[in-house]
C-alpha cells in the first residue's frame, strides 16, 4: 500500500494543476469603473457552468470607503461566452445605478477588462474595470 502513496499523491497533483490551468482568464475580483452616483464596486467574476458569471461582492463610495449596499451579493454579469482572443459576448450585465440589464460583451486586455452593452439600442459604455486580484 505505501508504494501506491507517492503514485495517488502524484495523481492528485497533475488533478489540481490541470483545473488552475484551465481558469478563465477573465475569473478574479475586479473593480468597477465609478457608476453615475461615483459609487464603485468589486466584482467576483468566475466561471457558471459554460459561461462566465459575476456578482457584486463589496461597494465603495466615492472615497473608496466601503458601503453598505442592498446590491452586494447580486449577479451582475451572466451568461457571459468566451469567444477568444480575450473576447466575451453574448452574455447580460446588470447596472445597479440605473437598474437596467444590458445584453452586453466583454473585452479582457492585460487587467483591464472593458464592458460595453446595450438595451432595446441604446447603448452604454461601461468602462474598463481592473483586477484586483
Amino acid at each position: 500500500m505505501k508504494r501506491f502513496a507517492p503514485r495517488l499523491a502524484l495523481a492528485a497533483a497533475l488533478i489540481l494543476g490541470a483545473s488552475a490551468a484551465l481558469a478563465d482568464p477573465a475569473e478574479g475580483l475586479w473593480k468597477t469603473k465609478p457608476d453615475d452616483n461615483g459609487n464603485f464596486g468589486h466584482v467576483q467574476v468566475k466561471t457558471c457552468g459554460p459561461a462566465i458569471c459575476g456578482t457584486l461582492v463589496k461597494a465603495f463610495d466615492g472615497s473608496g470607503k466601503e458601503i453598505k449596499s442592498p446590491n452586494v451579493g447580486k449577479q451582475i454579469i451572466w451568461d457571459m461566452k468566451a469567444k477568444g482572443g480575450g473576447a466575451y459576448g453574448d452574455g447580460k450585465v446588470w447596472s445597479p445605478d440605473r437598474n437596467k440589464t444590458y445584453n452586453s460583451k466583454m473585452q479582457l486586455s492585460g487587467n483591464g477588462l472593458a464592458i460595453s452593452g446595450c438595451v432595446l439600442g441604446i447603448c452604454r459604455d461601461g468602462g474598463t474595470w481592473t483586477r484586483v486580484k
